[in-house]
């Protein structure tokens, strides 16, 4: 038998000699190869995917050296995370994802603002009671925080559920000084009076560089960028029938508000902590005099 022509071979591979693969139309071909995927939500992320990333690999032409550096950045990214340390969030942080996508599902429409949940809710928050100290150990700024969680009438959500937890005064979550920190310093879940009020003692935050001893970190250095996030304190709020939100407290004068590496800084959850000089004051919330202190309310959507 002879040779058989290229149109005849592409047709008994199940395609037009028009379907074959170029840099042209790489993503179109790979794009198609999703087509018979039955959950129309994941056709449509994988085909997209695939649109953006040939569109990015062919405006930076990517150097099959830089390829094999990517490959190799993902590998010790994923080798990296463990139990309390998870790298590929830190990665979706300094990128900027993180933000977006908090942001794009939990537009505000007048209730409070999200924020990046961040790598270090890693275990869970003991209850404590109104009132209780998160600062197990008492080092530290002493501070009271008081607010009140509503919905978006300011209907007083009474039993919500508020879940705190922060870095220590030497910039430290628990987490990352096991031995050092007591078990769960710093963390603690509330629920909120019957008029929706919650209050509890704590310690000020302090700013803090996130993990940067890892391909996270160093891709901070080649980039010429710094590691911090300036100080907060962190809250999951949530309540029966309405969006539970995962926000910040921000230090007002706090470095870093105007460059966190994890870009999760927004105006309306910045909040002073002004100083409270009253020793009347201090003995009835249990706090040596001074202290500072901040009131937060929460609004939550339907």
């Amino acid at each position: 038998m002879g040779e058989l022509s290229g149109p005849f071979l592409a047709h008994n591979r199940g395609m037009t000699s028009e379907a074959g693969f170029s840099e042209e139309r790489s993503a179109q071909v790979v794009a198609a190869s999703f087509g018979g995927t039955t959950d129309p939500r994941l056709r449509r992320i994988m085909q997209s995917l695939v649109q953006h990333l040939h569109a990015f690999v062919k405006d930076v032409e990517l150097t099959e050296a830089e390829w094999a550096a990517a490959i190799a950045f993902l590998t010790a990214t994923g080798q990296k995370c463990d139990a309390v340390r998870q790298e590929f969030v830190l990665l979706s942080d300094v990128l900027g994802v993180s933000m977006l996508v908090e942001t794009i599902n939990h537009r505000a429409g007048g209730a409070t603002e999200s924020t990046v949940l961040g790598p270090f809710h890693m275990v869970e928050s003991p209850p404590r009671e109104l009132g209780d100290s998160i600062s197990l150990d008492g080092k530290g700024e002493p501070c009271l925080v008081t607010g009140r969680v509503t919905g978006p009438d300011g209907e007083p959500l009474g039993g919500a559920s508020v879940d705190v937890w922060q870095a220590s005064e030497d910039g430290f979550y628990d987490v990352q000084q096991p031995g050092i920190q007591p078990e769960s310093n710093l963390r603690g879940l509330f629920t909120a009076e019957a008029d929706g009020t919650f209050w509890f003692r704590t310690v000020l935050p302090r700013y803090y560089p996130i993990p940067d001893d890892g391909p996270v970190g160093a891709l901070l250095r080649a980039t010429g960028r710094h590691p911090y996030r300036p100080a907060h304190i962190h809250f999951i709020v949530a309540a029966d029938g309405y969006q539970p939100v995962t926000t910040h407290l921000f230090v007002a004068d706090t470095p870093y508000l105007d460059s966190d590496a994890a870009f999760g800084v927004k105006d309306s959850l910045v909040r002073n902590f002004p100083i409270v000089d009253d020793p009347e004051r201090a003995a009835e919330v249990g706090l040596p005099n001074p202290f500072r202190t901040v009131h937060f309310d929460v609004v939550l959507r339907r």
